[in-house]
């Protein structure tokens, strides 16, 4: 699992949550996608992440090792309390948060810090459960006005 995980951290750190990640071809009509490879153990690993919408999405995070097995995913769904907040939300709070991925060892690295703050922005994500499998909430405040979130489910795929 530490392997998954040091890898997991650079994926979600060089795709959706670097502003500069270039998206990939959609794989499915109507999608966003990223896609990162790098090795786990030795062995290829790719890291692919597709949603769909914008203020309200769902998506999915799937790793695969080897020729194309998968191995962990997580599926998210998040959504837009005030539309007009929604971009400078994902450009202030989000993003950035994001970019911290494993750095707060107190929550799993899934999404961003348990807490995060940018001037008037608070972003939040709390966790339960372990890498094998899990849930999540994720949240975003400007000044003290719940304006996002987010639900998460996930684990090890046999």
């Amino acid at each position: 699992m530490k392997d998954i995980l040091k890898f997991l951290i650079e994926a979600k750190r060089n795709t959706y949550a670097n502003g500069k990640a270039l998206r990939t071809n959609s794989l499915r009509p109507g999608s966003s996608d990223y896609h990162f490879e790098g090795n786990i153990g030795g062995k290829k690993a790719i890291y692919h992440d597709t949603y769909f919408g914008g203020n309200k999405f769902i998506g999915e995070e799937v790793v695969y090792v080897g020729s194309e097995k998968p191995i962990w995913g997580m599926n998210y769904y998040g959504y837009s309390l005030n539309d007009d907040e929604y971009e400078d939300a994902i450009k202030n709070a989000l993003r950035p948060a994001l970019m911290l991925v494993g750095n707060d060892k107190n929550v799993l690295p899934l999404r961003g810090p348990s807490k995060f703050v940018n001037g008037e922005y608070v972003y939040s994500f709390e966790c339960g459960g372990t890498m094998d499998n899990f849930t999540g909430i994720e949240k975003i405040y400007k000044n003290n006005e719940l304006i996002y979130e987010l639900h998460c489910h996930g684990g090890i795929i046999e």
